[in-house]
């Protein structure tokens, strides 16, 4: 169950989008992005900007615009050039856009994009999530700073265990994931640094069957502590698990395969 509202996840796509878009520099997006190894920040930005424009043709209803499966990875209308301030405009209208057209329909509504139905919330809290996540590749790019509001950092990480453990999902991009069912074991993850108003305890439970997740306290095989937004970024692959405000407790061994088989770029 999302934490926010349909609303927030709305605004949040154009908010998101704007920050990004300050930390990037105005002159040359040629840098290359160490957490995305294969783009450079031009290519960041083409990738958010052909979602937000590619999903918010779907949403409308232009049938051309779907990719015809999970792996098309087409995106509508990225323009031939590196101009940064052209590509980021560009991004950014994308995202203005994608957030008006979401708030002018039902969240329950229905959408097929990249061969995955589901409904606008669902739609409009991924895109949000999503923008987030790269917004942190700019920032470890460029070196500048990364704050999230801890209810924000905190919904990002249940969508992305969501994500993990949803079957019409998990097979297609967590490939190895399989790899780590078998007897009985769990990875507590504990943010250390937030007020009692936002629960920020997860329990990812693993065994035979498969992997699932659930809030709460919970003693786990192994015990992840760490700031909310850093749990966050080291879930993503963003950051590594060794830091200095990060603790682990239990099975290194469990978490570090867990990490290794759960990497979405």
């Amino acid at each position: 169950m999302p934490r926010l509202s349909y609303e927030r996840y709305c605004d949040e796509v154009s908010a998101q989008t704007a920050l990004l878009r300050e930390v990037l520099p105005g002159d040359d997006l040629s840098a290359r992005v160490p957490t995305c190894p294969d783009w450079t920040l031009a290519d960041l930005v083409r990738h958010i900007g052909g979602n937000v424009h590619t999903t918010d043709a779907v949403v409308r209803g232009d049938a051309g615009a779907a990719p015809a499966a999970p792996g098309d990875r087409r995106r509508v209308g990225v323009p031939d050039t590196d101009d940064p301030a052209v590509l980021t405009a560009w991004m950014q209208d994308g995202a203005d856009a994608y957030a008006r057209t979401l708030r002018e329909r039902d969240p329950a509504a229905q959408a097929e994009i990249f061969g995955l139905p589901d409904s606008l919330l669902f739609w409009a809290r991924r895109a949000a999530c999503d923008i987030l996540l790269h917004r942190a590749d700019a920032s470890l790019t460029t070196g500048a700073g990364y704050t999230v509001a801890p209810d924000l950092a905190a919904d990002a990480i249940d969508e992305f265990l969501g994500i993990v453990t949803d079957p019409r999902i998990n097979e297609k991009v967590f490939g190895r994931l399989p790899e780590l069912y078998g007897p009985a074991r769990s990875i507590h993850l504990h943010a250390t640094d937030t007020d009692e108003d936002v629960a920020a305890e997860w329990l990812i439970e693993l065994g035979p069957d498969g992997v699932s997740w659930r809030p709460g306290h919970a003693k786990g095989t192994v015990a992840v502590q760490g700031p909310l937004t850093e749990l966050l970024l080291i879930l993503y692959r963003r950051l590594p698990l060794d830091r200095d405000q990060v603790h682990v407790y239990g099975d290194r061994d469990l978490i570090d395969g867990w990490l290794d088989r759960i990497y979405m770029g």
